[in-house]
């Protein structure tokens, strides 16, 4: 069958109900018949003016805010990316031939982004459902019931939006929160005398930007070492973030004073018994000595760590592998292992949200990383690091918290 060529403007133009575009500065790009008809203004009266001038604030509805829920739906478009639907709302016109006459009208909009070939938003398409016709008939109709009822729906709908605003209001206060607690417990990125680190830490999709997955860097005590670690608390959000942030300082300040890292996760071990929320948590830890060239590292229940030597070989350090932290009710020594690396080898730490996926075996993904460290093994810690999560996380988002470190050797 031929393909029917269709003139997308002659559709728009036909759509039988109000549709405007908007610039992104919430300037009037395009309106159709429909809104011509229902709004009363002729559309050259509109075409590259501010939404806001043309329809300002109607001193005669009963609820002045109108206007405002309009600006904060489309505002919110801009800043998600996201449709957004609007419970009813009331806003009276002042009619164009006769000054000073308002007249009552009831709209139901939606408003959704209109993302150009770069992702980014181009347009907002303004789409109303004017239901005043509606509302005066059962007005009008003498049904007291009716009346009530639509009085009551027309009511709920504006507490429904306002308590969406505290909500959206609360919830980024509690993310502001989130963020000022990250920045806390979690160490900057930074740089181990002339040795090269970088670091990543993603939340899972629908996070707090601050989640149960850890990760540190800290100077040793003797010769030129460094300890790095990784962790993973069970959960989301703050809850998992308080766990987090004492077990990663507990690691912290006994890497320090440890003869290696199995001793480091044996007093670890003992602590988590006592915090609680810490069940099932998994960490990893690596002593690296730059004056031996060699790495001993220790491991609860984590996925292993990879060295990437320098001509691209990947091995996985699996040779030091224990139950999670708490996994004991008497705690006994936890193994450690040694390997020696060459000057310019790459050490990486990650938790299982790099490399598990839901119905997939973990050795696939541990493939999958190896494959990406082998062949970018050339970069540098930071567009590695970039790197490697832009190849191995989902397009959207991983449903899991993701934290990752690189370290030049």
């Amino acid at each position: 069958m031929a393909r029917t060529s269709i003139d997308y403007e002659d559709v728009y133009q036909a759509l039988p109900g109000m549709v405007a575009l908007l610039t992104p500065d919430l300037v009037f790009a395009d309106v159709n018949e429909a809104y011509v008809r229902g709004t009363g203004r002729p559309r050259e009266s509109l075409i590259g003016r501010y939404v806001f001038d043309v329809f300002p604030e109607s001193v005669n509805a009963p609820d002045a805010k109108n206007s405002h829920h309009l600006r904060a739906s489309l505002l919110r478009v801009l800043a998600t990316g996201e449709r957004d639907t609007m419970p009813l709302q009331r806003y009276d016109i002042e009619s164009p031939e006769h000054s000073g006459d308002w007249q009552e009208h009831y709209w139901s909009p939606v408003n959704c982004p209109v993302l150009g070939p770069d992702g980014r938003i181009r347009l907002i398409l303004h789409r109303v459902e004017e239901v005043t016709e509606f509302v005066r008939a059962r007005s009008l109709g003498g049904d007291t019931a009716g009346r009530v009822l639509e009085a009551e729906l027309y009511t709920r709908a504006r507490e429904l939006q306002e308590l969406n605003t505290r909500l959206r209001e609360a919830h980024a206060r509690e993310r502001e929160v989130a963020l000022v607690l990250q920045k806390a417990m979690l160490p900057a990125t930074r740089q181990m005398g002339h040795r090269r680190a970088a670091v990543r830490y993603r939340p899972a999709v629908g996070a707090l930007n601050v989640c149960g997955d850890w990760y540190d860097l800290v100077d040793l005590v003797g010769g030129h070492r460094i300890g790095v670690s990784v962790g993973d608390v069970v959960g989301h959000g703050l809850e998992a973030a308080g766990v987090m942030g004492q077990l990663r300082s507990a690691l912290s300040a006994t890497s320090r004073v440890a003869d290696g890292p199995g001793q480091a996760l044996n007093v670890l071990g003992r602590y988590a018994n006592v915090v609680d929320g810490a069940e099932s948590a998994t960490v990893v830890t690596t002593f690296i000595d730059f004056d031996r060239h060699v790495i001993t590292y220790s491991s609860a229940g984590h996925p292993p760590p990879v060295l990437l030597h320098r001509d691209g070989r990947v091995e996985f350090l699996d040779r030091a592998t224990d139950p999670p932290l708490d996994a004991r009710p008497e705690p006994r020594p936890r193994p450690e292992a040694s390997v020696a690396f060459s000057p310019g080898a790459t050490l990486v730490l990650y938790t299982d949200g790099l490399i598990e996926r839901r119905r997939e075996d973990i050795d696939v993904g541990l493939r999958r990383l190896a494959d990406s460290l082998s062949h970018h093994r050339e970069l540098d810690p930071e567009p590695l690091a970039d790197t490697v999560l832009r190849e191995l996380l989902p397009p959207g988002g991983a449903t899991d918290d993701t934290a990752l470190v690189v370290v030049r050797l």
